[in-house]
């Protein structure tokens, strides 16, 4: 497991509770606007100080009783092999665990979830889902069928879960969180708009973008609640 980053402490990252967050590198999916490029980008991730395994879970057990849980984040974790294993191990330690991932390897996910494996899932929304962009945004063998079956998956309400979009100015515009809200609205769907930050990104030429106003974004998440249980601006 390539672990290249960890957070010791959050309390915003996993909703209701104390945890770390581990951040595991490589990605199937290549976002300009992404502000992990040390995460994503082979050339970059080659450069980052690698934490190793036992590192990782010595930390783990000395923070027992102090931390909660766990997010496993990237990149995008369910490419790692060895994830159900890595996940395991700090089961064992009885933390609970919430997975951020963009959604794009639903048997990974089933997987997870019918062996209680993790308690709660992030899962990002890149764009209205007939917009070409999102197609365009995956590497090879990934295609929108297998987003929209971890939407629909998720939707069963078998696992605590959220759904959460990052909003770039120059690629969304009104509309197309209208097109979102009908894709993977529910009376039990929680969603949340986060606003883009202008660094380390994957196209150097998105740091030159103005994220949009906090207000355009709540305007948006009012226009939408509708479709939703709960509808937030982070």
């Amino acid at each position: 497991m390539l672990i290249a980053g960890l957070q010791k402490t959050t309390l915003i990252d996993y909703p209701g509770k104390i945890a770390c967050v581990v951040f595991l590198a490589g990605c199937n999916f290549r976002c300009p606007w992404c502000y992990s490029s040390e995460l994503v980008l082979p050339l970059k991730i080659v450069k980052q100080p690698i934490i190793s395994e036992q590192e990782f879970f010595n930390f783990l057990r000395e923070r027992q009783g102090l931390l909660e849980g766990v997010v496993i984040c990237g990149g995008e974790p369910t490419i790692n092999k060895g994830l159900l294993q890595f996940i395991e191990k700090i089961k064992h330690l009885r933390y609970s665990i919430k997975l951020d991932t963009n959604g794009s390897n639903p048997k990974i996910l089933k997987d997870l979830v019918s062996t209680k494996l993790i308690d709660y899932v992030a899962m990002d929304i890149k764009i209205a889902p007939e917009n070409p962009v999102y197609q365009n945004l995956m590497t090879e063998g990934i295609t929108l069928d297998n987003i929209k079956e971890s939407v629909e998956f998720l939707k069963k309400g078998n696992i605590d879960w959220e759904f959460r979009t990052t909003v770039v100015n120059t690629i969304h515009k009104r509309d197309d969180f209208l097109k979102i809200a009908r894709w993977i609205g529910g009376p039990n769907v929680k969603y949340y708009l986060q606003n883009f930050r202008a660094e380390k990104t994957i196209d150097p030429e998105f740091e030159k973008i103005k994220p949009f106003k906090k207000e355009f974004l709540e305007e948006i998440a009012k226009e939408v609640s509708p479709y939703f249980k709960i509808c937030q601006v982070r």
